[in-house]
């Protein structure tokens, strides 16, 4: 996979809501109404993880989920990481 310039990732960030680009990385984060739904939502997100064979660094703090995607072969964001960012917007049902 090849990294993506800064240009081409600001673009691409134009049409994915609710995530942002640094360190390197896209950003995201999502707060549940509780636990338990904040739970479900990384279960059903681990399942795309692992057909798309690519895995975030997340955290997760009751209700709310940090999400950190980048492609460490590559050293940086990927198309890849941008096809799983979407993935979860569905999974977590973001308003476009």
């Amino acid at each position: 996979m090849k990294k993506l310039t800064n240009t081409e990732i600001e673009t691409r960030l134009e049409n994915l809501t609710d995530w942002d680009f640094y360190d390197d990385a896209l950003h995201t984060d999502f707060e549940f109404d509780n636990f338990k739904d904040c739970m479900s939502a990384m279960n059903r997100i681990a399942f795309e993880c692992e057909a798309l064979n690519h895995h975030p660094e997340w955290t997760n703090v009751y209700n709310t989920l940090d999400i950190s995607l980048t492609t460490h072969d590559a050293d940086g964001v990927t198309e890849l990481d941008f096809k799983l960012a979407k993935a979860i917007n569905k999974i977590v049902e973001v308003e476009e």
